[in-house]
């Protein structure tokens, strides 16, 4: 009873997200059409952080984050890395094209970049960004370090760590936070030394922040591995990093 009136508050506050605060931006990558999501104080001088969502697209998790963010002084933008007409209907489709971007991960990476300047046209101040992503955008985060882009940090919130064993390790320029689910199946324990092997050889300032008794999508409370403590405790790590950052 207690889980499902905390899906039914979520619920509420993602309708308030989508009616106040939520405003759609269309923008491209040559001729596939992108359309993601500003919120309301675009335009304002601000510190921006751009959201990168799980492998289902654009979801509540990503939109009701964007919220949180507007109300701690952020422009938050979330990307949309797939395209209209790309959306998955289901796990096996997300699977799909998710693998399509890891693997291509240059790919991923110019999504990754356009929606950064999506972000700056909203307004946010460009010495001042940060990225969050969730599972599949989690691997997007730690893909923004990798790719160097021009952010003060990233946070990868139960995100693939792997990384294909045929790319080298480079130098790591932004800040990284991991905040990573103890019983998550689909992270090796070669996959967290390889990471910490990545983030060392790369000079990077980086922490891992482990949560017990978690399992993967432990901060979304639409799933069944949601664990309230423990996502209250990453949102305000998440805060926190963000805060010695941007702030």
């Amino acid at each position: 009873m207690r889980k499902f009136s905390i899906i039914l508050l979520f619920m509420g506050l993602v309708g308030t997200v989508g009616a106040q605060s939520l405003q759609p931006v269309q923008y491209a990558d040559g001729e596939q059409e992108l359309n993601g999501l500003v919120t309301s104080n675009a335009g304002d001088d601000l510190p921006g952080v751009l959201i990168l969502p799980a492998w289902k697209g654009i979801d509540d998790e990503a939109r009701t984050a964007a919220l949180n963010l507007e109300q701690e002084g952020y422009i938050a933008f979330v990307a949309d890395i797939y395209g209209k007409g790309n959306i998955p209907s289901d796990n096996g489709e997300a699977a799909k094209i998710a693998t399509h971007y890891k693997t291509d991960y240059e790919a991923y990476q110019k999504r990754i970049g356009l929606a950064l300047e999506q972000l700056i046209k909203a307004g946010a101040d460009p010495a001042k960004i940060a990225v969050i992503g969730y599972c599949f955008g989690g691997t997007g985060a730690l893909e923004t370090a990798r790719g160097g882009f021009d952010v003060k940090g990233v946070v990868s919130i139960h995100g693939g760590l792997r990384k294909a064993s045929d790319r080298e390790n480079g130098p790591i320029k932004t800040k990284v936070l991991v905040e990573n689910p103890a019983e998550d199946r689909s992270v090796t324990r070669e996959d967290y030394d390889n990471l910490v092997k990545e983030m060392n050889e790369g000079g990077a300032d980086w922490q891992i922040i482990t949560y017990a008794n978690c399992g993967h999508t432990f901060t979304n409370p639409a799933s069944g591995e949601y664990n309230e403590l423990m996502a209250t405790r990453a949102w305000n790590h998440t805060l926190l990093f963000l805060g010695e950052l941007l702030k």
